[in-house]
């Protein structure tokens, strides 16, 4: 019997929206997901809501409800996928600072932001010589796919893109157009804001994101390359949203392939090649050890919540959204 990949719906979302009252709606938010079942991390902060969660659908259609009957948040666009097993262990609502970390003072959507351009025109525009592609997101996501001809700024964290829009000034400014695009459409909205504010007039960012495109454009059509990285244990997605074919280094958190986990410096848990040389001796030892006991509560039918460990410095909030 084929396995039926549609048990648990995901959905991906966020809001730029005043909310000076923000920490009133952890607590609720909280006890309507935990009724419903539905796990994943929601970000809060005065700025407005970022999260993916994960869940049946019917629980997952009443959360999503409750959050759309919120008057700040009337209107909440959300992007849905499926997977065939539950994508994260435990829910959080978490109050923050900004629910896109990106470090820089003032910079609001609401007020002033890049045009949107909807996926069926995507094309189109990056095609324009005219015009310089950016990919917003972080070196690990761009590593398994981008468009084609995107600029990769190399970041390790969305923090990085202000310094290094700021060092590449000439050649950004040189075409006259930017266009940039990320996962879902959030640091998109906060990258073109922070270079309007900068002076740069003609920014356009990817309605909706990466994952917008692939769900809506014909594969043949498509000059999306490779795969999306996603925050949430099927790792990747391709086109129509389709979980992909990597799996996760639960060491580091990046995306690993089959040829990854052939090298010598592969150990489920506790290294991969991209982090092998990072960790001592004795964090991979604990790491082994928290593999241990992860495969012993399995066998005994338990889940293992134990904290997964952060790539290089810092993870952002285990990997579970877009944004850091």
């Amino acid at each position: 019997m084929a396995e039926d990949t549609n048990t648990y719906l995901v959905a991906a979302l966020y809001k730029f929206v005043a909310l000076p009252n923000f920490e009133d709606l952890q607590a609720p938010i909280r006890a309507v997901c935990d009724d419903n079942d539905v796990k994943g991390t929601l970000l809060l902060a005065t700025e407005g809501i970022n999260g993916t969660i994960a869940g049946p659908e019917a629980g997952m259609r009443a959360v999503l409800g409750y959050l759309n009957a919120i008057p700040e948040f009337e209107g909440l666009v959300h992007k849905e996928s499926w997977a065939s097993e539950a994508p994260f262990p435990r829910m959080k609502v978490r109050l923050k600072k900004e629910i896109v970390t990106m470090g820089v003072p003032g910079i609001d959507p609401n007020k002033i932001v890049g045009t949107y351009v909807k996926p069926a025109e995507w094309n189109d525009l990056i095609s324009d010589p005219n015009v310089v592609v950016v990919d917003t997101r972080n070196d690990y996501e761009v590593a398994i796919g981008t468009f084609k001809g995107a600029v990769d700024p190399q970041t390790k964290s969305f923090r990085e893109f202000p310094k290094w829009a700021e060092d590449h000034e000439e050649e950004l400014r040189k075409p006259k157009k930017v266009a940039m695009f990320c996962t879902g459409g959030i640091r998109c909205e906060k990258s073109t804001a922070y270079m309007k504010e900068q002076g740069y007039e003609e920014v356009f960012h990817l309605e909706g994101g990466i994952l917008k495109y692939l769900e809506e454009m014909p594969e043949d059509e498509s000059l999306w390359e490779g795969e999306c990285f996603v925050f949430d244990d099927r790792v990747s997605v391709g086109h129509g949203l389709k979980p992909g074919p990597y799996d996760m280094c639960h060491a580091c958190r990046r995306p690993i392939s089959d040829e990854d986990k052939a090298s010598d410096h592969y150990m489920k848990g506790v290294s991969c090649p991209h982090c092998y040389d990072e960790t001592s001796a004795e964090r991979k030892a604990r790491f082994a050890e928290r593999q241990k006991q992860i495969a012993l509560a399995k066998e005994r039918g338990e889940l293992h919540l134990g904290v997964q460990a952060p790539p290089r410095d810092k993870a952002p909030v285990e990997q579970q959204i877009e944004g850091e």
